[in-house]
């Protein structure tokens, strides 16, 4: 990405370039979550009993109930076997985006620098 290395470097660029690049930039990210949005993931409680699938936008399609499962949970434990399990598709869900996007706790904004800098001298 030049014009984003040169704005986030300090030097001058250009910005048209730099639009453009940034247009491509978001272009890509929305395919990804587009694509993400048309999977399908699932999670399971620990003990297996609850299985919960999520779309890739996170909304809840679906809950499995093992019956014979079911004969050992009280309510409360259902209840919780049920988050656990939704949870876990959820984590599976961001744990697709981040496989889709790249690392996000090392992906930084390319131009965080440039605005700090902005911001700081005006």
């Amino acid at each position: 990405m030049g014009e984003i290395d040169a704005f986030a470097a300090g030097r001058e660029g250009d910005l048209a370039a730099l639009l453009r690049e940034m247009d491509g930039w978001t272009a890509r990210v929305t395919g990804m979550l587009e694509e993400l949005s048309r999977e399908r993931l699932e999670g399971a409680d620990a003990s297996g009993i609850v299985r919960a699938r999520v779309s890739g936008t996170g909304r809840l399609l679906g809950l499995d109930i093992d019956a014979r499962g079911l004969r050992d949970l009280d309510h409360e434990r259902l209840a919780e076997a049920v988050k656990e399990a939704v949870g876990a598709a959820r984590t599976a869900m961001g744990d697709r985006l981040a496989e889709l996007t790249g690392d996000p706790a090392s992906a930084a904004d390319p131009l965080a620098p440039h605005v700090e800098r902005v911001m700081r001298e005006g």
